[in-house]
């Protein structure tokens, strides 16, 4: 079986030096990958944090040796795309081969406390499948010009350039973003709050339509899954650190205009055990995580990425890492 694993560091959850430690131990137990998330604000308010992602990953890409890292960052109105192609180009020619870029249309969080209007959904894919163009054409071209619907480029030259081919992949829970990742994305990540619900359905045909459209071979593009975690031996202590991220099971809250996470903590309380049950990986022992790893690679996904909340991080690191990994490596030895 040929997957990868990925650790999501959660900057809204812990803080930066937290998170540099996990990730130097990821890496020593066997995480393939080292995603951060990038927001402005966090999902919620109550002992959150809200460190910098680049920042971040400057440290992390230093401290580590072999492992990929990047981000999911949002190239909406906080950044011009031309400044997201600067930055992962930068980091690349300091650690080629090692970074990636995903892409998404992003949340309200991170426009909004800034003065930022938070455009409608549509605006927000235009605004994605132009950003994809100008930051490839920017990380190999030179002195380019660009008239878009929303991002204008002159004469714009990217004097330290990457060393390697950066992947970069589109973040989708939905047939429209998915088709974008289909037409000129390496990956494609969608969650796995969304993932049993819509992937056969919705998400993979639109994936391979819009490849189909660009005249690329939709075989070729990587399939990630981003789940939120929790392991520990007793389930209810596993379920209680989920809580931290009930408000991203609110329905409807990506595209509403919510972005005070004081605001998000308290229409989050409208989210039950039963849900938290139901929609999160919630795991007691390396059977049930091999079961539900096995579940994803059997629809072709080829990285399965994790967002532990777990009560006891480093636990849940060296429960993967010893326990979990060791069945999928040695599969791939059979194979």
């Amino acid at each position: 079986m040929n997957c990868t694993f990925g650790f999501y560091a959660a900057q809204e959850q812990y803080n930066p030096n937290e998170l540099l430690r996990f990730a130097i131990k990821a890496e020593k137990l066997g995480f393939d990958t080292i995603w951060s998330s990038d927001h402005f604000h966090p999902w919620a308010h109550t002992n959150a944090k809200s460190g910098f992602a680049w920042v971040w990953l400057t440290a992390a890409a230093e401290r580590t040796k072999k492992v990929s890292l990047g981000s999911v960052t949002a190239p909406l109105l906080r950044y011009h795309p031309g400044v997201v192609a600067q930055a992962f180009a930068t980091l690349d020619f300091m650690h080629p081969g090692r970074i990636f870029l995903c892409l998404g249309t992003g949340e309200s969080m991170n426009e909004a406390p800034l003065g930022l209007r938070w455009p409608p959904y549509k605006e927000r894919l235009s605004r994605l499948e132009e950003s994809i163009i100008i930051i490839r054409r920017l990380w190999k071209e030179s002195f380019v010009d660009f008239d878009g619907k929303h991002y204008c480029l002159r004469k714009a030259n990217l004097y330290t350039k990457p060393k390697s081919k950066i992947p970069l992949y589109v973040a989708a829970n939905g047939s429209s973003a998915a088709y974008i990742a289909g037409k000129y994305a390496d990956g494609l990540l969608t969650s796995g709050r969304v993932f049993d619900e819509k992937f056969s359905s919705e998400i993979f045909p639109a994936l391979v339509k819009g490849a189909k459209d660009a005249g690329r071979n939709p075989e070729g593009i990587k399939k990630i899954v981003h789940i939120i975690t929790s392991y520990d031996e007793d389930f209810e202590r596993a379920v209680e650190g989920c809580k931290f991220w009930n408000a991203t099971m609110i329905p409807g809250i990506f595209e509403a205009e919510v972005y005070d996470p004081r605001d998000l903590e308290l229409k989050a309380k409208s989210i039950g055990r039963e849900d938290i049950v139901k929609k999160r990986f919630i795991i007691t022992s390396e059977e049930e995580a091999i079961k539900k790893i096995e579940l994803y690679l059997k629809f072709g996904v080829n990285e399965v990425e994790f967002l532990s909340t777990s009560p006891d991080q480093n636990k849940f690191i060296e429960f993967f890492g010893k326990r979990v990994f060791p069945y999928f490596r040695d599969q791939k030895r059979d194979g």
